[in-house]
């Protein structure tokens, strides 16, 4: 379930994932971090986390957040900053995204390196934070968007997404499949 400006599936089991942690959506800060321009996940969550009352915070460079930022945002629970500890600061939730290089056509960040000094979370923002919770749709670029320890944090939630993920769209599969509107008659054992 692709598109060219969302991709709904991630957004539904990343929300789940966050209801692993949080009783309810509405009210929770996330903060969604990196290339935003570029993510239909990123599009799919923003629209998905507002729909439910979360409020959102984009960060990144600015030449990676979407040319039409007015427009996300009908609610008015959207901010958006180029400081990751100004996005990090009150967020429940920090979801990394990665840098999709691919679709950029051109270098967007000066280096690599300087992108993880600037937007990358590591273990001081997780020691600052002691309750945020860390979350990516991966695949994860260690040391670009999240430092290694990170990635392996016991708040990071990142094998949770993938698991919820796999039911997510075998639900999806089913429901396009039409099995549960037919009658489906049971298996004989014969012998």
């Amino acid at each position: 379930m692709k598109g060219a400006r969302e991709q709904p599936t991630p957004g539904w089991h990343d929300m789940l994932t966050m209801t692993d942690s949080f009783p309810d959506l509405n009210g929770l800060n996330v903060s969604i971090i990196g290339d935003i321009r570029y993510s239909r996940v990123a599009r799919s969550n923003v629209h998905g986390l507002m729909a439910l009352g979360a409020n959102v915070t984009l960060c990144g460079p600015q030449t990676l957040l979407p040319v039409q930022l007015d427009q996300l945002s009908p609610k008015g629970n959207l901010r958006i900053t180029c400081n990751l500890n100004d996005a990090l600061e009150g967020a429940d939730v920090a979801m990394a995204l990665r840098i999709q290089l691919e679709r950029q056509g051109m270098n967007l960040v000066p280096s690599l390196r300087e992108y993880h000094e600037r937007f990358g979370i590591k273990l001081e923002h997780l020691e600052r934070h002691k309750e945020l919770v860390i979350m990516h749709p991966g695949p994860v670029n260690r040391g670009v968007e999240l430092a290694s320890d990170v990635v392996d944090h016991e708040r990071a939630l990142i094998l949770n997404q993938v698991t919820n993920g796999v039911a997510v769209r075998m639900a999806v599969i089913f429901l396009l499949s039409g099995v549960g509107e037919r009658e489906v008659s049971p298996v004989r054992a014969t012998g």
